[in-house]
């Protein structure tokens, strides 16, 4: 029979070494290898939140201060931000669609609200501003940012995504129809994009359905006849309108669908922003028709 000697400093360690053909190993071990097991999962998910609090941290915050505060419609604001000390912010404004994360500096438990620019790239460019439409919802940082007033400051991010890829329907000669879908403060990234021109003027049919639960929620309104001057045929949509209203009453894809007239499905864009029900109804919608989901352009 051969005998195995242990040197002192493996003694501890000898249920690890010794062969268990036949037996259970001893609890202590069971107990050492779930701890191990236990610390591992413990100091991964530590690792993986200080991963992600890094990451967290490499936004940069800047601070600006507000222009303008004022009534767009019910519940939905115009809101200006000052911009011109800061160009590379400015400057990040590079396509309509485009948005940014604001948060209030004193507002410490409330979430960064995501914001789509409402003016055109050109206008940062030109004036040194981002215009806003906002909505302000109760509890959230938006509500907070609504009851701000000129001179209060804010914090901004640079301007991030990719916005509508309008390249995607470009040349205007070989996509004739373009049709355009928004809600609520949907309408904000739109007026960017018709503002900051996407040779409407050069395509016979362009078309926004607006859809807002009556005029008194329908946010700019006044620049209606400036956008129709700029090609676009405007077809707001009420769903809960007054008993003057002549319009399109219901949702705006029960207003497409009753309109259509997509002459040529190959020679159609489309453009979509608002509430998510609506999108995926109009894009089932244009899809039917034979418009390529290739050509449906959302800004996320």
């Amino acid at each position: 029979m051969t005998t195995i000697t242990l040197s002192p400093h493996l003694r501890s360690h000898a249920p690890l070494l010794l062969p268990h053909h036949h037996h259970h190993p001893p609890m202590s071990l069971l107990r050492h290898l779930t701890l191990q097991r236990h610390h591992h999962h413990h100091r991964r998910r530590l690792l993986s939140i200080a991963a992600a609090a890094v990451k967290q941290d490499t936004t940069v915050w800047t601070p600006a201060p507000l222009s303008s505060v004022r009534s767009a419609a019910d519940y939905l604001f115009h809101v200006t931000i000052d911009v011109s000390d800061t160009p590379d912010v400015a400057a990040s404004h590079t396509h309509a669609g485009q948005y940014l994360q604001l948060r209030l500096p004193d507002a410490e438990n409330s979430k960064p609200s995501f914001l789509a620019v409402a003016s055109p790239p050109s206008f940062a460019a030109a004036r040194g501003e981002f215009e806003f439409l906002v909505k302000s919802v109760a509890g959230s940082t938006a509500e907070l940012l609504c009851g701000l007033q000129r001179g209060d400051v804010v914090e901004v991010t640079q301007v991030m995504g990719r916005g509508f890829d309008v390249e995607r329907i470009s040349p205007p000669e070989e996509y004739s129809t373009v049709l355009i879908f928004a809600t609520g403060s949907g309408i904000s990234p739109i007026r960017s994009l018709i503002e900051s021109g996407f040779n409407t003027n050069k395509r016979p049919d362009v078309r926004l359905y607006y859809g807002a639960r009556n005029l008194q929620r329908m946010a700019y309104q006044d620049r209606f006849k400036e956008w129709e001057s700029l090609g676009v045929k405007i077809v707001p949509v009420l769903s809960q309108p007054d008993d003057n209203w002549t319009g399109e009453r219901g949702y705006v894809q029960a207003a497409f669908a009753r309109a259509k007239k997509i002459l040529s499905p190959q020679a159609t864009g489309a453009v979509l922003c608002g509430q998510k029900q609506m999108s995926e109804e109009v894009v089932s919608l244009l899809v039917a028709e034979g418009v390529s989901s290739e050509k449906i352009l959302k800004n996320f």
